[in-house]
């Protein structure tokens, strides 16, 4: 019903799929998952996560966590989201946690989260490419380009994922790569990837029956200076979703960014003819890569926002509404 909501135009998500999802073993993080039920009909849900003890990164990131919750349309302005407060408030004290995000892409979430007094920290969207408009031979002259003017970097092409005795080297170079990211005013930790996080992302991938395909170039000495992965699935078959594309700072002005969406682009049109779509996610503030999209021919298909609240300012507001 909420994808009928808020996405009717995509493909739905199958149950088996998300069925696995949420039976399959979450190594890294601590998940919390609560609902409300009406007459034996979900009417809400709610969705924590927060960083495992233990964990890669957990040092700078334990302080964080991140939630969402929903209420279908026919249920709402009775108090229930409201209702979720407390909750919220009781996992962050038990967490330990002293902000936590949350985010919206429709005007109820985001009149909601401002009645909450969160502040607004990032704006971003959705954009979608249509494949059959793409500019091919602009997208062959960013290869060559690409190509010529950086004659001693390498691309490299996965069309699965990244191989295991890869993975010490490509863990932390992919880590510094992520945490290039505009996070605008967001509080946030530091990203960490290590192999093993890696191999329990693409068993996850796996159990989704997802296709992983990485483009990266990489420099004489074996840096990596740019990569962009990009996710294909069964269930979706008209739409290919981008994951993450970056370039490293010092890397930046040679083209390498158009080269490898480019290059990443005309591949996957030869590999899923019968895809018509390309979704990415962006910050509005990631100029030189919105940039990029846009020559592309990428338009923004949905807006949103992420939010923060303080454990403290969180406890007030709580205990005015109860």
């Amino acid at each position: 019903m909420r994808h009928d909501e808020v996405r009717p135009e995509d493909p739905f998500y199958p149950d088996e799929l998300e069925r696995m999802r949420i039976l399959s073993d979450q190594k890294f993080e601590v998940n919390h998952a609560f609902e409300v039920v009406h007459d034996d009909e979900m009417v809400s849900w709610f969705r924590s996560a927060v960083t495992k003890p233990g964990a890669p990164g957990y040092d700078t990131n334990r302080y964080f966590l991140w939630c969402t919750f929903s209420v279908l349309a026919p249920y709402r302005r009775r108090g229930i989201a409201r209702s979720h407060l407390p909750l919220l408030l009781e996992l962050m004290d038990r967490d330990g946690c002293r902000t936590v995000t949350l985010e919206s892409e429709e005007e109820s979430g985001h009149a909601f989260l401002q009645w909450l007094g969160a502040d607004k920290k990032s704006e971003g969207a959705e954009n979608r490419l249509h494949i059959p408009d793409v500019d091919w031979p602009m997208m062959q002259r960013w290869i060559d380009e690409g190509a010529k003017g950086s004659p001693e970097t390498k691309l490299e092409v996965y069309d699965d994922h990244i191989p295991d005795p890869m993975l010490e080297d490509f863990a932390p170079q992919l880590s510094a790569l992520l945490n290039t990211m505009p996070w605008d005013d967001l509080d946030h930790g530091d990203i960490v990837e290590t192999p093993e996080i890696l191999r329990h992302e693409y068993e996850r991938m796996d159990l989704a029956g997802l296709k992983h395909h990485t483009v990266l170039t990489r420099e004489p000495n074996g840096v990596i200076s740019g990569m962009t992965d990009i996710t294909w699935a069964p269930h979706r078959p008209t739409m290919l979703v981008q994951l993450f594309t970056g370039v490293r700072p010092d890397a930046r002005g040679r083209g390498i960014g158009k080269w490898i969406k480019a290059f990443m682009l005309d591949r996957v049109h030869r590999l899923y003819p019968d895809a018509e779509w390309i979704s990415t996610g962006n910050a509005d503030s990631n100029g030189p890569m919105l940039a990029i999209n846009k020559r592309m021919g990428f338009k923004r298909h949905r807006w949103g926002a992420e939010y923060q609240i303080t454990r403290d300012k969180l406890a007030e507001r709580v205990e005015v509404l109860v």
